[in-house]
């Protein structure tokens, strides 16, 4: 079970300084709004704390878009709600300078580029979604199908209020092992992110067939065995070492939906 508390709360603390710009175009009435300055949980979603932000420019659109959903861009892409915030950040992480600047459309929403969020239910029923799946992966889902619904509650609740000690509480429980004799979970559940390309899984173990534990560097050989050389690994804006055991970083560094995100770049060769 996940003990280092001081680890997992610095990072449960993690937030960006973000600057929201009304996208120019879709001002009606000059001058244009102020922009909206928020400090974002990295571990959150942009659906759960942009309402202020959303209100803040309502009425500075077309009353046409004032049931229009709201979305945003960054670099002349949209922004995929469905990752954590830190998650987008990292992977962007070269193109962002502090504040980070990001586009507020209420127009022309990208139906080919990202999912529609017209609440959080949507949010809620996608969190809960890869919280089972990172469960499968780890215990056959045995505890997460052992959970009550006001487990799930008091997940999503603690998660979308930014509530530590309410989220842990439940949360300790999935990052347990001991599952049928078992000291390590089943699989590590992890997802690589290569900027705007589909991200990666796969079946990684946390020990080898010896039985010795595998750390951060066998799991990058075993996802990209021409390149994991080359290639250079993101968390929570710092790069782990590569000898840090796979089993620990799932327990300490995952996200809250319970999955380890590694934004991955490659570097050239010396």
């Amino acid at each position: 079970m996940a003990s280092d508390r001081e680890i997992l709360r610095e990072i449960w603390e993690g937030k960006l300084p973000v600057c929201f710009i009304l996208n120019s175009e879709e001002v009606i009435d000059l001058p244009s709004p102020e922009p909206y300055y928020l400090m974002v949980p990295r571990l959150n979603y942009f659906p759960l704390v942009t309402e202020k932000v959303r209100k803040h420019f309502l009425r500075y659109v077309h009353q046409d878009k004032h049931e229009a959903e709201m979305w945003l861009e960054f670099n002349g892409l949209p922004i995929k709600w469905h990752y954590p915030i830190g998650v987008i950040f990292d992977i962007n992480k070269a193109d962002i300078e502090l504040p980070w600047n990001i586009t507020v459309h209420f127009d022309k929403f990208p139906e080919h580029e990202i999912l529609h969020c017209s609440n959080r239910e949507v949010v809620e029923s996608h969190f809960m979604s890869c919280i089972k799946e990172a469960g499968v992966l780890k215990h056959r889902s045995q505890i997460v199908s052992s959970m009550q619904k006001k487990d799930h509650n008091q997940l999503w609740l603690g998660l979308q209020n930014n509530k530590f000690d309410q989220f842990w509480a439940v949360n300790r429980k999935l990052m347990e092992v001991g599952q049928g004799g078992e000291d390590t979970f089943k699989y590590i559940p992890f997802r690589c992110h290569h900027g705007d390309k589909p991200m990666i899984q796969r079946l990684v173990r946390p020990v080898t067939e010896e039985g010795h534990r595998k750390t951060l560097l066998h799991l990058l050989q075993e996802v990209y065995p021409n390149e994991y050389q080359n290639l250079k690994v993101i968390m929570h804006g710092v790069e782990p070492p590569r000898e840090t055991p796979l089993q620990w970083m799932s327990e300490h560094l995952s996200y809250p939906d319970n999955f380890l995100h590694l934004s991955i770049t490659m570097q050239q060769s010396s």
